[in-house]
């Protein structure tokens, strides 16, 4: 009896605290509530699952998507800076549903002189601006750009109705499209390219200092959105934020462009015999054996050849590419070509770096090495690289596309930083592990930013990592977005909002998303849950369309980790995670009892002689403790040891600890997201000690929280989260004894000032 006793008196002492809160709570309730458990299951939120999309995060027995074929004729104008188009489309249905009409994207049309994104954006004038600015701004005529759509026909040549919505154009189908049909027609069409430069965009051309130029042409042609069973047809506007949603098939593409341009993009280039001279192309099938380290294709000296002494005339680059989402491409008579071998479980596929003498030494040195280690580590985590090239073009932009991306990064007068060198580095892992997210795992953009960018940026973390880990290390990645999450709440939106619904996009799209991400992985999961749960979601949707969902259910699925409190806190909320010290009290082991042990032996109807011999807690700022601390002396802990030697077997004493002191710990969490407890002990003599405790010890109270830690040795000191892997926005609560400044309340004030 005398060892249940104990146990019993010590749970008592444990749960009476919050025994007596949650008493007191109940009876101050004057009415119902629904269920604001943080912890509450997402079923309100998700989607029903269905056969297509199940509920265990898998594509369903029912899961259909489109596929859409393109074969496109391609002509560049160098002087008019005009592409002009041909385009024979192959729509297959292979839904269950019969279509009346097709709806394509025209995203240049956002350049168009009728575009109404100019009108939807706001703002105050500049105070201050140079001549060129204030020209550009209110007085220069609205750039000419958009689709020239000069005709559109099924495949017998026959004109077919269609109308332009802004960004998207409506093909009136004449019959409806069963489903397991396909149909065949043909666009022509041509606009303007615009200057990125002055113009800004994803797309576009640049002008040297030398009169050349260079192109990355993308969202070029009239292409398919996406029809399915979530949205429908996805045929959200394009206001210039939010990206594309694709779907994926074959393209056959031709290229015409000056006779001494070099060109890549995506698929594979057919004819290099033809387009490169005798010299490149040994050099072009030399390098699909350098595993060792970047060569030229094209040499600086032949680039810069070509630069001075422009030839006349045209030639045509055919390329072809399998299941990819999309086609672009970048050409210039400026650009050197290097490249490298990497082997992918015994798969070769090479990453290709393009870019003017105005990107070296930086880009000779870094690009190609860049590209062939994120393709190394994306596929790591997800899936082998299934392309045949990963290919990066130096231009001052960042976007991505399949097998190719634009990135910018050039030195000044041959000189460069380690800050530019870190951009550039980050920019291209960034783009090039955009072939992963959302190239291959096809998420919708239009509608999720952060399904492509928030995850890629995750992922980049270890990526850019591994490339140089003095240049990009990890510690600092959840405290880096805790002053985003802490700001002004009026100017934040759930990453559960449509991309252009953002305030700030860089923070909220990739940023939380990513941290978010970090968190699961190396705090609440751990690198071997969460790595199976996330390949299996890249393996799952492959090639495929995920939703929000999908993600969320999969990680689950794989990983038996309960985190809807996890998703709907970090996805769902503006919520921010601050979590303090409030009370540490030590207890010491007594055998005389206290008021306190005495008034709950009375309310439980026992006595002092129904329990004796007993042992009893009391704290040091108890009003009996310096009488019980003369009589008792717990400070030799000879009450506590005698107790073991008449109340434990020989066997029984060698399995038990030694507990001497008993803390008596009062978490409190200001903040409204929950996360783990993450507690480290400091000992006297300097050692060290550390304890997680799971999230849902916040369950049952979302406020504070009371737990008893026993010791062997007194606390110095008391640190929460003492590595910051939380994202908490106040470290000024974390320790005890608690700091005297307040760095968050001055954080504060200087918001509320901004």
């Amino acid at each position: 009896m005398k060892k249940s006793l104990l146990v019993i008196l010590l749970a008592i002492f444990i749960v009476s605290p919050s025994f007596s809160q949650e008493t007191s709570e109940m009876f101050n309730r004057l009415k119902g509530h629904y269920n604001n458990s943080k912890f509450k299951q997402l079923n309100e939120e998700l989607p029903t699952p269905n056969n297509q999309h199940t509920a265990s995060g898998a594509p369903g027995y029912e899961y259909t998507q489109q596929q859409v074929d393109y074969k496109m004729h391609l002509v560049l104008d160098d002087e008019k800076h005009r592409i002009s188009g041909e385009e024979t489309i192959t729509y297959h249905n292979n839904s269950k549903d019969n279509l009346e009409y097709l709806w394509l994207q025209l995203d240049q049309n956002m350049r168009s002189p009728q575009s109404k994104t100019p009108d939807i954006q706001v703002g105050s004038p500049s105070v201050l601006y140079s001549p060129k600015n204030f020209a550009s701004t209110f007085m220069e005529k609205p750039f000419e750009g958009g689709f020239n759509i000069e005709k559109i026909s099924n495949e017998n040549g026959t004109d077919l109705s269609y109308m332009i919505n802004s960004t998207m154009m409506r093909i009136n189908l004449p019959k409806p499209l069963a489903a397991g049909e396909k149909f065949v027609f043909n666009i022509k069409w041509w606009y303007n390219i615009n200057n990125y430069m002055t113009d800004r965009g994803r797309s576009g051309y640049e002008i040297f200092e030398d009169g050349n130029s260079a192109y990355v042409i993308a969202q070029f042609y009239p292409r398919l959105a996406v029809y399915n069973n979530v949205e429908g047809w996805q045929n959200m506007q394009f206001w210039g934020s939010s990206e594309f949603a694709l779907e994926f098939g074959n393209f056959e593409v031709s290229i015409t462009t000056p006779n001494d341009f070099i060109l890549n993009g995506t698929g594979v280039i057919q004819n290099p015999k033809e387009v490169f001279s005798k010299e490149q192309f040994n050099r072009y099938e030399a390098a699909k054996k350098s595993f060792d380290k970047p060569m030229y294709i094209v040499t600086p000296e032949e680039a810069l050849k070509t630069n001075k002494e422009t030839s006349k005339g045209t030639k045509t680059w055919k390329l072809i590419a399998e299941n990819v989402r999309d086609f672009a491409f970048a050409t210039s008579r400026k650009y050197m070509w290097d490249a490298m071998a990497v082997d992918m479980n015994g798969k070769t596929v090479m990453a290709y770096s393009l870019f003017p003498k105005e990107g070296n030494p930086l880009w000779e040195e870094h690009s190609t090495k860049t590209v062939a280690n994120t393709l190394k580590v994306y596929s790591h985590f997800t899936i082998d690289y299934p392309y045949p090239h990963a290919t990066s073009i130096n231009a001052e932009m960042g976007m991505e596309y399949p097998m190719i991306c634009f990135n910018y990064g050039r030195p000044e007068n041959g000189k460069y930083t380690d800050r530019l060198k870190k951009g550039m580095i980050g920019v291209i892992t960034h783009e090039v592990g955009h072939n992963f997210f959302p190239m291959i795992v096809n998420s919708d953009e239009r509608q999720w930013t952060w399904m492509d960018e928030g995850i890629n940026s995750f992922v980049e973390i270890y990526a850019e990592n591994t490339y140089d880990p003095e240049l990009f290390p990890t510690k600092q990645i959840p405290s880096d977005i805790t002053r985003y999450m802490a700001g002004d709440q009026s100017k934040i939106a759930p990453i559960m909002s449509n991309g252009d619904d953002l305030f700030n996009f860089g923070a909220n799209a990739y940023a939380k998303p990513a941290a978010g991400l970090f968190i699961l992985r190396e705090t609440i999961m751990g690198p071997e849950l969460f790595d199976y749960a996330f390949k299996t979601y890249a393996q799952r949707w492959a090639f495929k369309h995920p939703t929000p969902a999908d993600f969320f259910r999969t990680m689950e699925d794989a990983s038996a980790v309960d985190l809807d409190w996890f998703w709907r806190g970090w996805f769902y909320t503006t919520g921010y995670n601050d979590i303090g010290i409030k009370d540490v009290k030590k207890y010491y082991i007594t055998d005389k009892p206290t008021k306190e042990a005495l008034a709950l032996l009375k309310r439980y109807n026992r006595t002092i002689n129904q329990i004796q011999p007993s042992l009893y807690l009391i704290s040091e700022d108890n009003d009996d403790f310096s009488r019980n601390l003369k009589t008792n002396k717990p400070e030799d802990f000879a009450i506590l040891n005698e107790y073991i030697e008449n109340s434990f077997s020989t066997e029984e004493k060698a399995t038990l600890k030694s507990p001497k002191y008993f803390y008596e710990l009062v978490f409190e969490k200001p903040g409204d997201l929950v996360m783990p407890l993450i507690v480290e002990f400091e000992y006297e003599d300097g050692s060290k000690e550390r304890k997680q405790y799971p999230a849902e010890i916040w369950r049952k109270n979302d406020t504070e929280i009371t737990k008893v830690f026993p010791s062997a040795k007194p606390i110095a000191k008391i640190t929460i989260d003492p590595d910051q892997q939380t994202a908490d926005v106040n470290t000024n609560n974390n320790s005890w004894p608690k700091k005297t400044e307040n760095e968050f309340d001055t954080f504060k004030k200087e918001q509320i000032k901004g």
